[in-house]
């Protein structure tokens, strides 16, 4: 499932390509019909993300919502538009561009309302500008579920996922089954700083990397990482290989429906 830097990417990609401009909606696969023949040829005038929720705003006609999922995608390309497959919920054909969604769990027209109802059920997005530290401390300082879990929690922190949460407790050398409510204020603003800061280079370079520079495959002489994910990272699908910092295999285990990656010794309890 793709983390809240790619969605927030989507939307600028969006705005790029279609912002202020009438286009063309359809739903070849036809379960998105009706609400595409309501917005076909209206001006695409906006462009939201909240976490791993998109929202593509149509001129006084509400919103596209869309979730992907863990199977959804967003293809973008070139004029003309190539005859569309019956996989396709949703088309958008402009001028210079055109943009193809497959298999998103959600693709619904939605109002103002129901759009402000969902950013109320979700957390703190770090990429929302109005977002801050306090406003998932709360549930955080209370809780006696492990960091681990909470950092997953979309109706606490919304937009991380299973990178940006192993990634940033080895950042800052947290025991990833460390009880919210035992880990200090001090040290959930420095994860939510260092999270504001790397999924906004996410979103820069459309790609998660969080190793420091000391650490990069240059400075360690090592190869760089292969991974369809892409980028440079600690611990995250690095299980048995050692620690880039102090040489201990990294380990892994289940935790919140997904595996968790960390350092035993650079995470000690």
């Amino acid at each position: 499932m793709p983390e809240g830097h790619t969605i927030h990417r989507l939307a600028l990609d969006h705005l790029d390509r279609f912002g202020g401009r009438a286009v063309r909606v359809s739903s070849p696969q036809g379960k998105f019909s009706d609400s595409a023949a309501l917005l076909d040829r209206r001006v695409l005038d906006d462009a939201d993300a909240h976490g791993k929720h998109l929202f593509l705003g149509f001129e006084n006609s509400g919103w596209v919502h869309i979730h992907l999922g863990l199977f959804g995608k967003v293809a973008f390309g070139g004029p003309p538009a190539p005859p569309p497959t019956d996989t396709v919920r949703l088309r958008l054909v402009g001028e210079s561009a055109y943009m193809d969604l497959r298999g998103p769990t959600t693709c619904a027209l939605i109002t103002d309302g129901e759009k402000r109802a969902v950013h109320e059920r979700l957390g703190a997005d770090p990429l929302r500008p109005a977002a801050s530290a306090d406003d998932a401390w709360p549930r955080i300082s209370r809780s006696r579920t492990t960091l681990a879990a909470l950092l997953m929690d979309q109706r606490i922190v919304s937009g991380v996922g299973n990178v940006y949460r192993a990634e940033v407790l080895f950042r800052h050398g947290i025991d990833p089954y460390l009880a919210g409510r035992d880990l200090t204020r001090a040290a959930w603003d420095a994860i939510w700083a260092d999270l504001v800061a790397l999924m906004r280079e996410g979103v820069r370079n459309n790609r998660i990397d969080t190793v420091r520079p000391e650490h990069e495959p240059g400075a360690m002489g090592r190869p760089p990482r292969v991974d369809d994910h892409g980028g440079e990272v600690y611990v995250y699908r690095r299980t048995h290989l050692p620690c880039l910092v102090c040489g201990t295999p990294v380990r892994t285990a289940p935790l919140a429906a997904r595996n968790l990656f960390w350092c035993p010794t650079c995470q000690a309890p």
